[in-house]
C-alpha cells in the first residue's frame, strides 16, 4: 500500500493520535472539544494525500524543495484556517509546530509498521512517497505559521491603536496640570520646577503615543493617512522645535527658513515628522552643539533638513534605520537616558511617503548627521 492510500484508509486512527497529542497542551486544551482539537486536521491530511499522488515536473519538485509550493489562489486553505484558529484558541506558535511534528511522526510510524509486515509487499515508490509527504507537510505548516503570525501582528497593531487612543485623555490632563504649576509668579520656584518636569514628561509621553498610533495606522491600513490643508511651514517649524525643546530643554535648536513656505500639506503630520527628527538629533548629537533645522521652500518642492554634530551613524545601521522599533547603539560617553520607542524615524519616513516624498540621511564624522526630507508641493 502506498503512503497516500495508507493515509486515506487510516484517516481516523491518525486523527485520534493528532487529537491525543493536542490534548497534552494543558490548560490551553482542557476546555476544547474533540472537534476543536482535530480542527481541520482531516482536510490537511486529505491535502497531503492528494499532493503525494499529484504528478509534478522536475521544475516543480525543485521549487517545492526551496519552499516555493504551488499557489493556492485567494481561497483560504485548511492549513491557514487551522493556524488562525489555533491562535484564537490560545496555542503558542511552538505548540502549532509541535502538532505538525507529531503528525509527521505518527503517519510515518504507522505506515512503517504497515509496510514492515512480512506478508505485505513493499511499495516500489516508498522513498518518493516519503519525500512528497514531507514536502506536503512542510507546505501545510508554512501556511499555518504564516496565518498564525498574521493574526499575531493584527492583534498587536489593534492593541497599540487602542492603547494610544486611551492614553491621550490622561496625558492631556497631565499637560494642563504641568502648564498650570509652571506659570511664572503663580507658585514658588520649587513648585514651578515640578510643573516644568510634569509638562516635559507629558510632552515626551505624548510623542510616544503619537508614534504608537502612527505605527498602528501604518500597519493596519495603507500607510499613515494625511489631510492636506493650506498651512505655513514656518509656523509648523516653530511648533516642532517648541515640542522638541520641551523634551530636551538643554538642546540648542536653530531654525532657518527661506523661500515660499505656504502650501497645501498636512501641517500636523509634518510637524510630527520634524519633531521626531529634532528629538533624534538631540538624543544622538553632541551635547551643547547646535542642532540646525532648515526649511527651504522651492517652486515644486519643500526641503526639510535636520543636522546635528556628533559621532557618525554606523554604516551597518543605515539599511534598517527607518524600520520600526529600531534604536541606534548608545555612543560611548553618552549617559542621556533614551526617551523613545525606536519609532521616530519610521514614522518620519511614513509621513514623507504619504506626502509623495522621501527621506534620506548622510552621516560622517566630519560633517555630522543630516536628515533630508523632500516633500513635493503637488
Amino acid at each position: 500500500m502506498n503512503l497516500s492510500a495508507f493515509i486515506t484508509d487510516n484517516m481516523e486512527q491518525i486523527l485520534v493520535e493528532w487529537e491525543a497529542f493536542a490534548a497534552t497542551f494543558g490548560a490551553v486544551a482542557d476546555k476544547m472539544s474533540s472537534k476543536e482539537l482535530r480542527d481541520h486536521a482531516r482536510q490537511i491530511l486529505q491535502f497531503v494525500a492528494k499532493d503525494i499522488q499529484t504528478a509534478e515536473s522536475t521544475e516543480q519538485t525543485h521549487a517545492k524543495s526551496h519552499g516555493l509550493g504551488p499557489c493556492t489562489g485567494s481561497e483560504e486553505t485548511a492549513s491557514s484556517i487551522h493556524g488562525r484558529l489555533r491562535y484564537a484558541s490560545g496555542f503558542s506558535l511552538l505548540q502549532l509546530i509541535a502538532e505538525y511534528r507529531a503528525l509527521r511522526a505518527s503517519v510515518l510510524k504507522l505506515w512503517q509498521r504497515e509496510v514492515s509486515d512480512p506478508h505485505a509487499a513493499m511499495p516500489a515508490d516508498s522513498a518518493r512517497d516519503i519525500t512528497r509527504f514531507n514536502e506536503a507537510i512542510d507546505q501545510s505548516l508554512a501556511e499555518a505559521a504564516v496565518a498564525y503570525s498574521d493574526k499575531t501582528n493584527e492583534t498587536r497593531d489593534i492593541f497599540l491603536a487602542i492603547l494610544g487612543h486611551d492614553l491621550r485623555s490622561p496625558l492631556a490632563a497631565t499637560s494642563i496640570a504641568g502648564s498650570y504649576l509652571s506659570r511664572p509668579g503663580a507658585f514658588d520656584d520649587q513648585i514651578r520646577q515640578i510643573g516644568v518636569r510634569v509638562k516635559r514628561s507629558a510632552v515626551t509621553m505624548n510623542g510616544m503615543v503619537n508614534d504608537l498610533l502612527g505605527l498602528a495606522r501604518a500597519q493596519l491600513g495603507n500607510g499613515i493617512p494625511i489631510e492636506r490643508r493650506e498651512c505655513d511651514l514656518l509656523e509648523m517649524g516653530h511648533w516642532a522645535i517648541e515640542d522638541a525643546n520641551a523634551a530636551h530643554p538643554r538642546a540648542r535648536f536653530e531654525l532657518n527658513a527661506t523661500g515660499e513656505l505656504i502650501g497645501w500639506f498636512d501641517g500636523a503630520r509634518l510637524q510630527q515628522l520634524l519633531t521626531n527628527l529634532a528629538n533624534n538629533a538631540a538624543q544622538y548629537g553632541t551635547p551643547g552643539r547646535p542642532i540646525c533645522v532648515d526649511i527651504v521652500g522651492e517652486q515644486d518642492r519643500v526641503l526639510l533638513k535636520v543636522r546635528n554634530e556628533g559621532p557618525a551613524i554606523p554604516e551597518k545601521a543605515l539599511p534598517t534605520l527607518f524600520s520600526s522599533l529600531v534604536q541606534l547603539p548608545q555612543q560611548a560617553g553618552n549617559t542621556r537616558p533614551r526617551s523613545s520607542l525606536g519609532l521616530g524615524l519610521f514614522i518620519a519616513k511614513e509621513i514623507a511617503v504619504a506626502h509623495g516624498g522621501d527621506i534620506e540621511v548622510v552621516s560622517s564624522e566630519a560633517t555630522g548627521t543630516v536628515f533630508t526630507v523632500e516633500v513635493p508641493r503637488h
